[in-house]
């Protein structure tokens, strides 16, 4: 893996703690979906992982563009694909596929991406005008 700060700066979305947090959230929401019923493979298994999956990518691809902007709106695209995963927890609740205290160490990551997510996207915009390394 390449060197991930220079100066003090993160050069790589992997070495973002928001990034790393969004892999241990999807790495938990793989294993809490194997707990559901195989006919919800199409359904909502694939819905929560894709969900999951989406908060990572999006940070990388907005880390990887090319103005800070760009980046802000993934950021914002993360999170809304972080409510989506809680809200498949809480469907997979709600239908009895899991409990409550099975998804609280998801939802308590969740929280923390989330203000993680606000926070890091507020500091993009504060400095929007500028062209990213």
């Amino acid at each position: 893996m390449s060197e991930n700060k220079r100066d003090g700066a993160v050069r790589s979305y992997q070495g973002l703690v928001v990034w790393q947090r969004a892999m241990d959230l999807t790495e938990l929401i793989y294993s809490l979906v194997q707990r559901f019923p195989r006919s919800e493979i199409y359904g909502l298994t694939s819905q929560t992982t894709r969900a999951a999956v989406s908060v990572a990518t999006n940070i990388a691809e907005g880390n990887s563009r090319g103005t800070r902007r760009d980046y802000a709106h993934f950021l914002s695209i993360a999170h809304g694909s972080l409510s989506e995963t809680e809200t498949c927890l809480l469907v997979a609740v709600r239908i009895g596929y899991l409990s409550d205290h099975e998804i609280e160490k998801a939802f308590a990551l969740s929280t923390e991406i989330g203000k993680m997510l606000t926070t890091l996207r507020s500091r993009v915009l504060a400095n929007a005008t500028e062209k990213r390394d």
